[in-house]
């Protein structure tokens, strides 16, 4: 965490809440008409649904440090998976006052409920990353999660263009899921339709968990005797466990595996040749613009927004960051570039022969 901010860590078995104040606390942000009165700057709920993965863990402190820089104060609370638990730490929020819920839903279809309690009490409700549905949000934050899927369908479509796809989804429970998989199947539709290629298994890994894509990937294994010539897997946990299925048939890096977050496991796959790409998502970029976005909300002062998407109820004021394919050769030029892991973390499993050389790095910085 950076220095200036004051952390209070309180730990339970299914909460974590995060307490950060700035040093500018005794005056009030330029452009409030209210919401934080007296000394108070503006103060903003982040209600994570897990904090167990690299991902999440990320967004969180990023987050955090871009609205303390600009003078706000955050309260985090993780559910770990929990919709019911999720649900009371949003109400215990706004309870607190929060003048903005930040909210990364488990669930979007049970967050619905928080966001028209929050509107009940005027506050704002960001649904970040992850749509929250049939329900009036101020603004949802994210990539373009359907482009995402795309760019997993095709890149593993131009690299194997016959043969026998298992398809591994994320969570069923989580929007973004679905729309990876309808961005997937732009790709992979007309494909199937012309016979080049056989969907010989498809299931959705719940709660994303490594060990739900293992199960599914060994069973689809056994259902085409081995027979397969990509996986595309949703993000880059599932395709770890996928990955680990593939090992035991002596098949990883035979069959092409896609991914998606650009965890430290899923680079360290591609450089290994066992995973053959995974999406980058500039978390930073997430971070900010929605940081940015709060504290304008908290203000009240109006948000400049690219698109909308809707979400069963209404067409929600959108900002929407595009997403970047990442293989073997581009990892230095955009995620060692970035800041985002460091070559020593990700080539830590490859001979040091086997590394860029230091001349190459430069060229691609």
């Amino acid at each position: 965490m950076p220095n200036g901010i004051g952390l209070r860590l309180l730990t339970g078995t299914i909460t974590a809440v995060i307490v950060l104040s700035t040093l500018s606390c005794t005056k009030e942000p330029a452009g409030n008409t209210g919401a934080t009165a007296g000394p108070r700057p503006i103060r903003i709920g982040l209600s994570l649904d897990t904090l167990k993965e690299e991902r999440w863990q990320r967004d969180r402190d990023l987050f955090v440090q871009y609205a303390k820089e600009l003078g706000a104060e955050v309260v985090v609370q993780a559910a770990n998976g929990d919709d019911r638990v999720q649900m009371q730490q949003a109400e215990n929020l706004l309870t607190q006052g929060v003048d903005v819920l930040v909210v990364v839903p488990h669930n979007g279809e049970v967050m619905g409920s928080i966001v028209d309690a929050a509107k009940g009490q005027n506050v704002p409700v960001i649904a970040y990353d992850r749509l929250i549905r049939n329900s009036e949000p101020a603004l949802y934050v994210s990539f373009d999660n359907e482009k995402v899927g795309e760019l997993q369908a095709r890149y593993l479509l131009e690299r194997a263009p016959k043969g026998n796809y298992v398809l591994i989804g994320g969570a069923p429970t989580d929007n973004n899921a679905l729309l990876f998989r309808k961005g997937q199947m732009n790709v992979l539709q007309p494909a199937v339709d012309q016979g080049s290629i056989k969907i010989v298994s498809d299931q959705w890994a719940k709660d994303w968990l490594a060990s739900e894509a293992l199960r599914a990937t060994e069973n689809a294994l056994t259902q085409a005797n081995n027979d397969v010539v990509a996986i595309v897997a949703s993000n880059d946990a599932t395709a770890g466990g996928s990955v680990q299925a593939l090992e035991g048939q002596k098949l990883a890096g035979k069959v092409l595996v896609s991914g998606q977050d650009a965890d430290l496991g899923g680079l360290q796959r591609i450089v290994a040749g066992t995973q053959s790409m995974t999406v980058y998502k500039p978390i930073a970029q997430l971070a900010r613009r929605a940081a940015e976005a709060a504290v304008a909300l908290g203000r009240h002062e109006k948000l400049e927004t690219t698109s909308k998407v809707n979400n069963g109820k209404i067409d929600v004021p959108s900002i929407l960051l595009e997403p970047i394919v990442v293989n073997k050769d581009n990892i230095v030029q955009t995620i060692v570039k970035d800041g985002y892991h460091k070559m020593d973390d990700i080539y830590r499993n490859v001979p040091r022969e086997q590394w860029p050389s230091t001349e190459k790095t430069k060229a691609q910085q």
